[in-house]
């Protein structure tokens, strides 16, 4: 696809001069199929960020969030900012490797606590599954990469688990996803305090 190709109306454009292909249309995307929601959701600390990896997305990023001394709390603003102009909050990424994968997965994949709760706020879905066999969840990228504050943080909200860990209509295998014994510790803890509370309720009533 080089120079210019119209289709359905959308041009889209190729990017040469970047490390990374970008192609021009209604909404931004890099060759992952990533827009700038994702990367804004993606990143933690820059602190912790390569060079190569700020060169890599210079593009999407808003070049103050990539020139200053910002934390998690900028890119929660990003991430507002970027919902406020419009941005789907479930955009989905269309990569051969990244098909399905919304800001969510990707946020819960780093652990960044304040920007999924801000994905949440405007809507986003908790449970989205990527594309394949077994679609992964924000919980699973949570679970695959022991982010036990994450994992918290979306049972917490809601996530769904199957009743058995190892129904693979809904889980990936468990080699895959370490961290997903910490999901049903959770929901146990959850379910736990639910019926000890629904308990003193029943108690009180009754009094």
């Amino acid at each position: 696809m080089m120079g210019q190709e119209e289709s359905g109306g959308s041009v889209y454009k190729r990017n040469l001069s970047g490390r990374r292909l970008l192609y021009r249309c209604a909404v931004d995307m890099d060759d992952r199929g990533w827009t700038s929601l994702h990367i804004v959701s993606k990143k933690g600390d820059l602190k912790k960020r390569s060079s190569d990896e700020e060169k890599l997305d210079w593009e999407f990023s808003n070049k103050r969030y990539m020139e200053g001394d910002s934390g998690e709390e900028d890119f929660e603003e990003e991430v507002k900012r970027l919902l406020n102009e419009g941005m789907d909050v479930n955009v989905s990424a269309w990569g051969p490797k990244w098909q399905g994968v919304t800001p969510l997965h990707l946020a819960a994949q780093g652990g960044h606590l304040k920007v999924m709760d801000a994905l949440l706020e405007r809507g986003a879905n908790i449970d989205a599954r990527t594309k394949g066999a077994c679609g992964w969840t924000p919980l699973h990228n949570a679970a695959k990469e022991r982010n036990r504050d994450a994992i918290k943080f979306l049972v917490e909200n809601g996530a769904f688990l199957p009743d058995d860990i190892n129904d693979s209509r809904f889980n990936p295998p468990l080699h895959y996803c370490p961290g997903l014994e910490w999901a049903y510790e959770e929901m146990k803890r959850l379910q736990d305090e639910n019926s000890s509370s629904a308990g003193e309720s029943s108690y009180s009533s009754g009094s």
